[in-house]
């Protein structure tokens, strides 16, 4: 009998459990089901819930330029990536973003070709942070973009040393700096130089500096910068100083003929993916050195490359012109004697190539002759100054005699000097920070002409170029 008792307790107590929670089941359904509304679905998706603030440092936008000490710059195989920053990457709205490459490669965007608005332009030579610190890069391009109000930055691309080994790309230092310029809406130029061993022609000298063996492969390198950074290359100078031997050592020499083949092939294999792209000429270099082979007189060359069809193929004729110690003022046969200067050549041996006005004017008037507007793309301009420097690299005397005051007057004057000429389409400034990236090093011929001297500080050219463009802008609008 008890053992009856004790089934018929547990069974009671099972069946209203089971009830007990049924009911509350339905009960809760109900409510859920009476008090959904569809339209709470939607304003979700539309208005979802704000995500906290980042954390950003006080007056992030307005950072100082930082300056570290710098080593050499290291190679990275193509594989490998660059090591991290030694400073805490600056907060801001875009460090949650893809990698650039991958949001480039995902939708291209082919670039506006301004050709309706030939408006004249100044940039500016940038040498990336060779320690790869994402702080200093960023400060470099915010002052150039936002203190001193230039659109534009130059950025020289060794195919030597990013595809070593055909087909391995190493792609760190365009990676890197293609994304500050992003951030700062700068426009950029790549001048791109230097073929690599493997495609060099055979037997020639590898020490030097030279051209491909086939055009086409420049050509194809180019069009992989292209495709991998789609609307964010805005103009690339193809090839360098291409009248001098050190520069293109050829089995074939400095024939002009062969380096229109060059950019020929550049430019179709460009415009094919990108018309927008600004295809540009390779600066010459106003040698004063007329020998034929280990210089050809930059007017005598630039005759030769009109001839074998230049002005076809390219958008903007390149030139190039650091000055010497005379203001970008005077012709070669009108420059006033400097009793004091102690660099004599323009004053006693008169030639074009001193002069800075006699250079843009004589590749301007050349281009007339032959029938065509195309306009000049000034890729390098400055003056150098030792002032402040333990000395300077032999062959560059002529900036002992140049104070930071002839600098910052000399560079100014030159860009209301293109301006007024209506000749020059870009112009860009050489250079920003070799300076301290070369640790100010006198046997760096870069360094005397850099907008940043030492100790870490801006030279009067900065306030120079920056005031004159503040004044440009003005007049002009942005």
């Amino acid at each position: 009998m008890v053992t009856k008792t004790v089934f018929k307790q547990i069974r009671g107590f099972v069946i209203a459990w089971l009830l007990i929670t049924a009911l509350v089941c339905m009960a809760t359904f109900l409510a859920v089901y009476f008090s959904y509304n569809p339209e709470d679905l939607n304003n979700a998706a539309s208005n979802p819930l704000p995500l906290a603030p980042a954390e950003t440092e006080s007056g992030a936008d307005e950072a100082p330029l930082v300056l570290l000490s710098v080593t050499p710059a290291p190679t990275f195989s193509p594989t490998e990536p660059p090591p991290s920053p030694t400073l805490p990457p600056v907060a801001d709205d875009t460090k949650d973003a893809p990698p650039l490459a991958e949001e480039a490669l995902a939708t291209p965007q082919p670039t506006q070709f301004p050709l309706d608005v030939m408006t004249y332009q100044v940039g500016i030579q940038v040498e990336h942070s060779p320690d790869f610190n994402q702080v200093n890069q960023d400060n470099y391009y915010r002052s150039v973009a936002q203190d001193l109000g230039l659109g534009w930055v130059k950025q020289q691309v060794s195919w030597e040393l990013m595809e070593a080994t055909p087909g391995e790309i190493d792609w760190s230092v365009l990676d890197f700096v293609m994304m500050s310029a992003r951030q700062f809406d700068i426009k950029m130029l790549l001048s791109i130089v230097m073929a690599p061993a493997w495609a060099r022609e055979p037997d020639v000298n590898l020490e030097r500096r030279g051209p491909p063996a086939d055009p086409t492969a420049y050509a194809r390198f180019v069009s992989e910068i292209v495709k991998r950074y789609p609307g964010s290359v805005h103009a690339i100078e193809v090839w360098n100083e291409q009248n001098i031997d050190r520069e293109w050592t050829s089995s074939q020499g400095l024939n002009a003929a062969n380096y229109v083949a060059l950019l020929r092939a550049t430019s179709e294999f460009v415009k094919a993916i990108d018309p927008g792209i600004i295809i540009i000429s390779g600066g010459l270099s106003p040698t004063g050195i007329d020998d034929g082979i280990g210089a050809i007189d930059d007017f005598r060359y630039m005759d030769a490359l009109i001839e074998a069809g230049l002005l076809d193929w390219a958008d903007c004729v390149g030139a190039h012109h650091n000055g010497y110690n005379i203001s970008p003022d005077y012709r070669y046969n009108d420059i006033p004697d400097d009793s004091e200067a102690t660099f004599r050549g323009p004053f006693e041996n008169p030639h074009h190539s001193w002069s800075f006005r006699s250079t843009l004017e004589g590749y301007a008037n050349r281009i007339r002759t032959a029938g065509y507007e195309t306009k000049l793309c000034v890729t390098e301009f400055g003056w150098p100054s030792a002032e402040g420097l333990s000395g300077v690299r032999p062959g560059f005397e002529f900036a002992l005699d140049n104070s930071l005051a002839e600098q910052a007057e000399w560079t100014s004057k030159a860009m209301s000097n293109m301006e007024e000429w209506g000749f020059v389409w870009l112009a860009f400034i050489w250079n920003f920070n070799y300076g301290p990236q070369a640790g100010f090093s006198i046997t760096n011929d870069n360094v005397p002409y850099s907008l940043i001297g030492p100790p870490y500080e801006f030279r009067p050219a900065y306030d120079a170029i920056r005031d004159w463009q503040k004044a440009y802008l003005a007049r002009t609008g942005p």
